[in-house]
C-alpha cells in the first residue's frame, strides 16, 4: 500500500473517531495543570516511561530530525551524580522526585537523517554548518521536551520542569565523550498537592499577541 495514502486514511479515520479533546482533557493538560515540587511515594515504573516515550517520539520536528536525548534518573546513585550540578535551592526537588529527566539534544542528530528523513539528503548541509545544526537541535529538542511534559500529564503523571543547574557540569557528568548537550531538567511522578502554591498570573491575549 502507498504509505502516503495510508497516512491520509489514518488521519481521516482519526478525525471520524475524535476531532477535539473535551474540556476535562484540556483542563488536565493545560488550564488546571500545575508544576509540582512535592511527590507521593507512588513509583514511576519502566512501563510508565516506555509509554511516555511512545508519546514523546511523535513530536513534530524539522525534517523529523528528533534531536532530543533523555536520561531518566531514578536511583540514589544517579541522583547523587546530579546533585553537585544543581543550584542550592533546587537540590531537594530531584531528591524527592521518583524520576528526574535530563532533556538533552544531540549536536550530531543529522547523522540519523538518512533513516529518519529519507525523502532528501540533508546531512551535508548540517555537517558543514555546525552552528546551524546546534540551533536546529536546541529548537527541536525543546519541542520534544515540551511534549514530554504534556505526554506525562496526559498519562496522569505530574511534572516539575527545572532550570537552575549548571549545564556544563551536567554535560561533563552525564554526556562526556558524546555530542549531547543538556537543555533542561524535569521531575516526573505523582504529585503531592500539599506542596502546591497559588497559580500565578498569566498575560491576557492582547498583552502579548497580535493578529496582523
Amino acid at each position: 500500500m502507498d504509505p502516503v495514502l495510508d497516512a491520509i486514511e489514518s488521519v481521516e479515520a482519526l478525525r471520524q473517531r475524535i476531532n477535539k479533546l473535551d474540556e476535562n482533557a484540556l483542563d488536565l493538560l493545560f488550564r488546571e495543570a500545575r508544576t509540582h515540587n512535592a511527590w507521593s511515594d507512588k513509583p514511576v515504573t519502566d512501563t510508565h516511561l516506555q509509554n511516555l516515550y511512545q508519546l514523546v517520539i511523535n513530536c513534530p520536528t524539522s525534517g523529523n530530525c528528533l534531536p532530543a536525548r533523555f536520561i531518566f534518573c531514578r536511583t540514589a546513585k544517579s541522583k547523587a551524580r546530579l546533585t553537585p550540578c544543581l543550584a542550592p535551592g533546587n537540590i531537594a526537588k530531584p531528591e524527592a522526585a521518583p524520576i528526574t529527566a535530563i532533556i538533552a539534544y544531540d549536536l550530531s542528530f543529522w547523522v540519523h537523517l538518512p533513516r529518519l528523513f529519507p525523502h532528501k539528503d540533508m546531512t551535508e548541509a548540517f555537517k558543514i554548518n555546525p552552528e546551524n545544526a546546534e540551533k536546529v537541535a536546541f529548537r527541536n529538542g525543546s519541542l520534544q521536551g515540551a511534549y514530554l511534559i504534556l505526554g506525562a500529564r496526559a498519562m496522569g503523571l505530574d511534572t516539575g520542569a527545572m532550570s537552575g543547574f549548571n549545564n556544563e557540569a551536567v554535560d561533563k557528568e552525564f554526556f562526556a565523550n558524546t555530542t549531547f548537550k543538556s537543555n533542561f531538567l524535569c521531575n516526573i511522578g505523582f504529585g503531592n498537592t500539599s506542596g502546591l502554591l497559588q497559580k500565578l498570573p498569566r498575560f491576557n491575549f492582547n498583552e502579548i499577541a497580535e493578529v496582523i
